[in-house]
């Protein structure tokens, strides 16, 4: 592919929508860029993507981009709910509207390290995987589509974990600083089994969150069996909003 020498005019003029979540310019041009390479790039790793910027002061390459994209003191926890409220304007106007919930599974064979995933059996390729799985949200209408949530589930690895620790149990610790280590380990499965959430759990915290923001009071829910609860549809019918598979 032939080298970037500048962020494309239609990604920087939607991305700049998006500048007051970044404190510096420079953090937010990186980003841009990243951005950039994520829709362009045929190698979409953060090497494959510096790579491909042409070699300049600004760019910064590789570290700089990384730096920016995962360390740089960006509100990226706002990123969803100033998402939601730059394309609410948008969706205003435009007749009747749904939001679609649902899951997938997002294969990662050559990234063990990437934050979810899990090596497990996969039921639709019928071949065990590493892979994501990631709840979805999209709002539509007769004129557009768009995402509104994206969250990854953090996998469940509390059997692999209570069986360490029934294995590596001893009646009796030596010196304190294994009693520290065995504490230690034992918090963390706490924290594990604390940090875990099914994931209609986590469609129901989606809409729980979308409908205090009030971006889309209109908009009715759609979803399968995968993401069916109780508890799911009577959040939706108190908002006075339908529901359906």
């Amino acid at each position: 592919m032939l080298p970037f020498v500048a962020v494309p005019s239609t990604i920087a003029q939607e991305f700049g929508k998006y500048r007051d979540l970044f404190c510096r310019g420079a953090g937010f041009e990186q980003v841009s860029r990243y951005v950039t390479g994520l829709l362009l790039s045929e190698n979409k790793t953060l090497q494959g993507i510096a790579g491909q910027w042409v070699a300049g002061g600004e760019v910064g390459g590789r570290r700089a981009m990384h730096a920016a994209v995962f360390e740089a003191g960006w509100r990226s926890s706002e990123l969803m709910s100033h998402h939601r409220a730059v394309i609410a304007k948008e969706h205003q106007g435009r007749g009747r509207e749904v939001i679609s919930l649902d899951w997938t599974l997002s294969h990662h064979d050559w990234g063990k390290q990437i934050f979810g995933v899990k090596r497990s059996y996969d039921y639709v390729e019928h071949r065990m995987s590493c892979f994501q799985t990631v709840v979805t949200a999209t709002i539509a209408n007769r004129h557009l589509i768009d995402g509104i949530d994206v969250v990854v589930q953090f996998p469940d690895f509390s059997v692999a974990e209570r069986e360490y620790l029934k294995v590596t149990a001893k009646s009796h610790y030596d010196d304190l600083d294994q009693v520290r280590e065995r504490l230690i380990e034992m918090l963390h499965y706490h924290k594990n089994r604390l940090e875990y959430r099914k994931r209609t759990e986590i469609a129901v915290e989606i809409v729980r969150q979308v409908e205090a923001e009030g971006q889309f009071p209109t908009a009715d829910y759609a979803f399968d069996n995968g993401v069916l609860t109780v508890e799911l549809t009577t959040m939706i019918e108190s908002a006075g909003k339908h529901w359906g598979e």
